[in-house]
This record gives structure tokens, sequence and C-alpha cells, in this order.
């Protein structure tokens, strides 16, 4: 892989030079979905999976930026600014986060030649483009050692994805790819950053990641709209008790409250955050005691919630969780990511892995006419440089 992308480097920009080499994983969240749009809590881990860099200051103010994945596009150049345009490409995420590094005051001496490579599958759930935030971020941080702590990257990061590329996504992605610790999840409170590493110790079982290959773009699906869904049953609960975010509620107390979101769409949207942050503070008990059942019953009710409450999954996840859920060998399996397609996260049996993959495959294509892809993840590192070219 990093041989792979020292040569394309080498061959794209014209050099004998090597490169430095970064990498910034994808993510999984299992459980606590949506919650951080509402401050609650997220259990999510990094992958091993994820986008590596190869970067080199140049000696003018030519940014340089290409991707190995799309290379008919070649390579997009854009001059050292403080202002920069979306495009439309992917290239956007990396312009982006060049953008809040100007507007802090993080102003690149000099133009960099980048070369991306990424092994998570797009539009999948899995954060390619937090992955790309982040990955650009510490590109940055590092070659032009502006020192910057990881929490600093990582809401950098997000700033990117909120104020440039438009899309209103909560902090949890940028945050686990930014701080993330093998074999390692985090729980995180996402209206304060308090937060705890969770060992993931799954003893005979296993995490496998199913992508329904049903493509939706974030920024053009429904996300934007449960965003403002959430915020207005907020405001209706702050009519009758002050509440700084749905998160901050108990059960009890949101039953109590709930009355005053007289709109019954924006009720059920308040009910999943709610509920979905207890469940995610149970959850985070449950693998810290090693009850993976219970853990495992968490995830099913996590997904029950999307699709009834919150109405983010859609028949491709809704299929593929009603079949791993009836698998013998699963005891958890939820939709993850934004949902509106995407992937699934499973807990299978370790020595149940090739049959799932192979029965839960042939059911799902016949159901909805085409195939899913099937990937056993490891828990990795969050973002950082990994390599200088030999």
């Amino acid at each position: 892989m990093i041989k792979k992308l020292i040569d394309v480097y080498k061959k794209t920009y014209e050099t004998s030079e090597n490169p430095r080499i970064f990498f910034s994983p994808g993510r999984v969240n299992l459980i606590g979905e949506y919650t951080d749009i509402s401050g609650g809590h997220v259990l999510p881990c990094a992958l091993k999976i994820g986008t590596y860099v190869a970067a080199q200051k140049r000696d003018d103010q030519l940014i340089n930026l290409y991707s190995i994945n799309i290379d008919e596009r070649g390579v997009e150049s854009v001059t050292l600014s403080d202002s920069y345009d979306l495009s439309g490409s992917w290239t956007d995420y990396p312009k982006g986060v060049l953008q809040i590094f100007a507007d802090e005051g993080h102003m690149p001496s000099s133009g960099l030649n980048l070369c991306f490579y990424g092994n998570i599958p797009n539009s999948s759930g899995l954060s390619s483009s937090a992955s790309l935030e982040l990955a650009m971020s510490v590109v940055l941080n590092s070659l032009f050692e502006f020192g910057l702590s990881p929490v600093e990257m990582v809401k950098y990061s997000q700033r990117a994805e909120n104020n440039f590329v438009g899309v209103q996504c909560g902090i949890m992605d940028q945050f686990i790819i930014g701080m993330g610790r093998e074999n390692h999840a985090i729980l995180l409170d996402t209206s304060t950053l308090d937060f705890q590493y969770a060992p993931v110790e799954l003893g005979d079982y296993a995490l496998v990641v199913t992508n329904s290959n049903k493509k939706r773009g974030l920024a053009d699906s429904k996300y934007n709209e449960r965003v403002a869904q959430c915020k207005s049953a907020l405001e209706a609960v702050n009519t009758i008790r002050v509440t700084e975010s749905l998160g901050s509620l108990s059960a009890d107390e949101f039953e109590r409250v709930a009355h005053a979101i007289v709109d019954r769409v924006e009720l059920k949207r308040a009910r999943h955050a709610v509920y979905e942050n207890q469940r995610t503070l149970k959850a985070a008990k449950a693998l810290e005691e090693g009850r993976l059942v219970d853990f495992g019953l968490l995830m099913n009710e996590s997904h029950r919630s999307l699709k009834e409450d919150f109405e983010v999954t859609g028949h491709e996840l809704d299929t593929l969780v009603e079949l791993s859920q009836a698998f013998d060998g699963v005891i958890g399996s939820r939709m993850t990511g934004a949902g509106f397609g995407g992937c699934t996260v499973t807990l299978i049996k370790k020595d149940k892995i090739k049959q799932f993959i192979d029965e839960i495959g042939t059911a799902y294509e016949s159901a909805v006419g085409y195939k899913a892809d099937f990937y056993p993840v490891a828990i990795g590192d969050g973002a950082k440089e990994i390599c200088i070219g030999e």
C-alpha cells in the first residue's frame, strides 16, 4: 500500500525525493446514532481502513491535489490563499481544511504536492469525508509545525465540513478519527467533549461492516433536515423548561416535557435522540462488563429507533439488519452512519463470518437486486504520520 502510494506520488510529481506519509482512519459507530447533533453520547471506534496521504512542500504557492482513486480527474491545483471556492469534488474537503487553517491564522508558508489513496468505500457511512479532513489537518500541522493539539485539529476539521462544505455534521466523526486508539472505542459526551477510552474485548466475537451499496450523498440527503427537526423540538421543550440539549435529558425528564413538542414528527425525532443517548450509556457499561449479549440487544434496539422514530434507514439497510439479526451467531446488528443507504455493523461469532457473508450476501442480492460488500474490521489508531519514505 505505502510503496504504491510513494511510487505513484513520484511519478505524478516527477520527483525522486521521498514524500512523508500520513494515515487517517475511517470510523464505525458502535451505537449512539444522531445523538451528536443533540449533545448526547456516542460510542465510535477508528478502523484500520482509511485515507493515506503522501505529501511534500513545494517552493512556490501552488497546492496540488491528486487522488489515486479518482485518477481520471488528474491533478487539481489551487493557489495558496485565504479564500477557496467549492468545486463540487472530493477536493472540497482538503480545501475546506486549508480555509479553516487560514481563518485561524495558520497559513502554510509554501505550496504542497499531495497524493491521496483511500480504501473506505465512498458514501458508505464510514466517514470517508472526515477521514480526508483529518488527513489534511495532520499533514498541515506536521509539515508546517503549527503545534496544534489533536482536539484542535478535530475542531478545525468539523468546521471545514460545516462552514465550507455545508454539511451540518456533529463532531463525532472527526473526534474518533483524530483521537482513536487501537482496540478501543471512545465514549464521548458531544456536548462537553469529555471522553473516556473503552477497551473493546470481543473474545469469540468480531465486528463485520456490511456496505449496502445503496449510494447516498450526505449533503443531498435529509441529514440537514433531521438537524433542523431536533433543533425545533428542543426549542419547543425550552418553552416549558430551560434545556441545553436533548442529550441532557433523562428518559423520565423527557416524558415530562414531551407534550410541549406539538409536531408529531419532531416528537419522534426527539424521542430517538433522548432514548438513543440512554442506550449508548448502557451499551458502554455492558461492553466494560463484558456483557456482549446485552450490548447486542441494545444495538438491535438502536436500529429499531432509527427506523421507526428517526426514519433514516430505508429498504436496503432494513433488509440487511433483518437478515443479520436472524442469522445464527449474530447477537446484534444495526445501521451505522447517517443512513439513507451506507453500512450496517454486526456483532457476530468469529467462526460464523464466512457463512454469514455467503448466506446474507445471497439473500440480500435476491431481495434488493444487487450485491452487498462485507468487511470484517479491526479497530486502529487515530490520524497520524506513519512513515517517512524509505
